[in-house]
């Protein structure tokens, strides 16, 4: 039996049937953390009692309904938990609305429930990085600083261990944030470009799902808002705390900008209010604008906390990339090959064009998102050697490129990523960068960017 704290007896949820959509790491995490605090769990995931065997025996307080959502899985519950992979049109989903049963996720449980401060970081694209960046910058001054959520660890499993003076960094998703009402004391929102439309169909649900990490905000909480974004600027109107911005571009008075080579941080992001230089942009060890933004981001974040910029600058500097983002993963014959597994979207394509000065041969294709790929193609166009497509969506951007260029000469189409290196390899010349920044997501071929990512560093150290 799982002991349940004293303390923990005065939990909402002590006594409650809850129910489990999904059985991934957060469903997982869920499935451990409910029973602590007295609820009883009925976990119900679409694979089979064969797939999940291994995970039944693990958790043998938990009740599994497999193989589907069926609606009797509601009878008795109390709270239902949907996983990041469930969409709210989901029946069950729906049929819980109908019922009035209360919807949450481990991230809103957590954020109830967590003694210290959180800064919440959320964008289409960076915010791994900056995420992880703000972890290194607080525990640079010395702070104990849990970094989590749509990345790393479950911060459910550790909410135990954490204690009013520490720190946590989190990293929400929209499809976290689509349902929470709550919203972290510190809250970035990077950008908003078009991304995730396959499960949010239009802009505005996608851009209103972003914006619930700021909405719940108190008088002084803090958000921080991409100043040369035009998604994340917009929402300056519906924060109800106070604001700051971070801008490559604009001098802003509170906040972090880039004057010249310099980052700035000044006004509500500087300890003493007064405008402190940074560090150089050269000190920043990451590729591409887009990073230097990251960086920015970072600095914006963590000077609304009270870092000094001493601090951040140090942190910067041993700054390492995190995997799959603009990885070098080994130069052969003077080739460079790069790892952006992490780029499921056209958007973040254009950021990586954006960071090389070197001849290109772009790995792109993966599964369409239904998102617009021109933009990223014409770019390519112009600042690639070639391109080779491959999964899904390889016919998809032939097509584009047919219909833009008026040819196929630029582009190679072959079914897998195998193929895509070995293609590749025979194409490169020395001094040219071979750029797997897909557009789009893993899941024709791999259960998520990183194996495929693991997967090209596999076939680039077999060359």
């Amino acid at each position: 039996m799982i002991a349940v704290n004293g303390t923990h007896k005065t939990d909402p949820l002590f006594g409650k049937k809850v129910a489990v959509l999904g059985f991934a790491r957060q469903g997982q995490a869920l499935a451990r953390w409910l029973p602590t605090v007295g609820a009883s769990v009925v976990v119900s995931d679409m694979r089979t009692a064969e797939q999940m065997a291994a995970e039944c025996a693990a958790f043998p307080e938990v009740e599994f309904v497999l193989g589907g959502h069926p609606e009797s899985l509601l009878d008795g519950v109390d709270v239902l938990c949907i996983s990041g992979g469930v969409p709210l049109d989901a029946p069950i989903v729906q049929a819980a609305i109908a019922r009035r049963i209360r919807l949450t996720n481990d991230a809103q449980l957590f954020l109830e429930r967590c003694p210290a401060p959180v800064v919440g970081i959320t964008g289409s694209a960076g915010k791994t990085t900056t995420t992880t960046l703000v972890g290194e910058i607080l525990k640079r001054a010395g702070l104990t600083t849990w970094v989590g959520g749509n990345i790393g660890q479950v911060l459910l499993d550790v909410l135990d261990q954490i204690e009013p003076a520490h720190s946590v960094v989190m990293e929400l998703s929209s499809f976290q944030l689509e349902i929470m009402t709550i919203s972290p004391q510190t809250a970035a929102i990077l950008n908003i470009t078009p991304n995730h439309l396959d499960r949010h169909r239009t802009m505005e649900a996608y851009a209103q799902a972003k914006a619930h990490i700021i909405l719940h905000q108190g008088d002084n909480n803090f958000a921080i808002l991409g100043y040369d974004d035009a998604g994340s600027r917009a929402l300056e109107d519906v924060a109800p705390g106070q604001l700051a911005w971070f801008s490559g571009r604009s001098m802003v008075p509170d906040g972090a900008f880039l004057a010249g080579q310099r980052l700035i941080v000044a006004g509500a992001a500087s300890f003493d209010g007064e405008p402190h230089v940074v560090c150089d942009r050269q000190d920043i060890p990451l590729r591409g604008d887009h990073n230097v933004l990251n960086v920015l981001a970072a600095c914006a974040i963590t000077g609304v906390n009270g870092i000094r910029p001493e601090v951040m600058a140090a942190a910067i500097r041993d700054f390492k990339p995190v995997a799959h983002r603009l990885e070098t993963v080994r130069v052969v014959n003077g080739v460079t090959y790069i790892n952006d597994s992490i780029a499921t979207a056209p958007e973040r394509v254009l950021a990586a064009l954006h960071s090389f000065d070197e001849p290109v041969v772009l790995l792109a294709g993966g599964k369409d998102k239904k998102l617009p790929w021109d933009d990223m193609i014409r770019l390519a166009l112009e600042r690639t050697r070639h391109i080779v497509a491959f999964g899904d969506a390889g016919g998809l951007v032939v097509d584009v490129v047919r219909r833009l260029s008026g040819s196929t000469d630029w582009v190679t189409c072959v079914k897998t990523l195998d193929e895509a290196v070995q293609k590749a390899a025979a194409l490169a010349l020395p001094g040219d960068v071979v750029l797997l920044s897909p557009g789009g997501t893993s899941y024709d071929a791999y259960k998520d960017f990183e194996a495929r990512g693991e997967h090209f560093r596999q076939l680039v150290m077999g060359l």
